[in-house]
C-alpha cells in the first residue's frame, strides 16, 4: 500500500497520535486547539494504538492495570464493563479540561478494550493492521 508517509504502524501511529494530543491539546500554533470531541476521539485511538504497540507504550496500559487492580480491590467483583462504563460515565458528566479528558480518554479505551466484546475491535484492528503493513 503506498501513502505519503509509507508504513506507519502499530508504534508509528502511538507516537503520532501522543504528539497529536500533546501540541494539539493547548494549540498555540496555525491550528487551534483541539476541542473536547476531537481531543476524546483522538485519545482513545491512541490508547487503542499503546495497547496494540506495546514496548515503551507499554507503561499506559500498566499504569491503568494497577489502576484496575486498585479499584478491584477495594470494590471486589467490579468488573472491565463495569469499570469501563464508570469511567465513561464520569469522563460525559464530569465538566473536564481537555487536558483531562486527553488523560481519561486513553485510560477509557485501555479498560473498554481490555473489556473484550465490541469494545476492543478498534484495539484488535490496529494490531492487525500494523501487522498486515510491516
Amino acid at each position: 500500500m503506498n501513502s505519503v508517509f509509507g508504513n506507519l504502524g502499530p508504534v508509528g501511529l502511538a507516537l503520532v497520535l501522543t504528539v497529536l494530543l500533546v501540541f494539539g491539546i493547548p494549540g498555540g500554533g496555525q491550528l487551534k486547539p483541539l476541542g473536547w470531541w476531537p481531543t476524546l476521539l483522538l485519545s482513545m485511538l491512541a490508547g487503542s494504538a499503546y495497547k496494540a504497540a506495546g514496548g515503551i507504550f507499554k507503561l499506559v496500559p500498566d499504569l491503568v492495570g494497577s489502576l484496575i487492580s486498585t479499584v478491584n480491590s477495594v470494590l471486589p467483583g467490579a468488573t472491565m464493563p463495569a469499570i469501563a462504563l464508570a469511567l465513561a460515565i464520569f469522563i460525559l458528566f464530569k465538566k473536564l479540561s481537555t487536558k483531562q479528558v486527553g488523560l481519561l480518554g486513553i485510560a477509557f479505551w485501555y479498560v473498554a478494550a481490555g473489556a473484550g466484546g465490541t469494545w476492543s475491535y478498534l484495539s484488535d484492528a490496529i494490531a492487525n493492521l500494523g501487522t498486515n503493513l510491516s
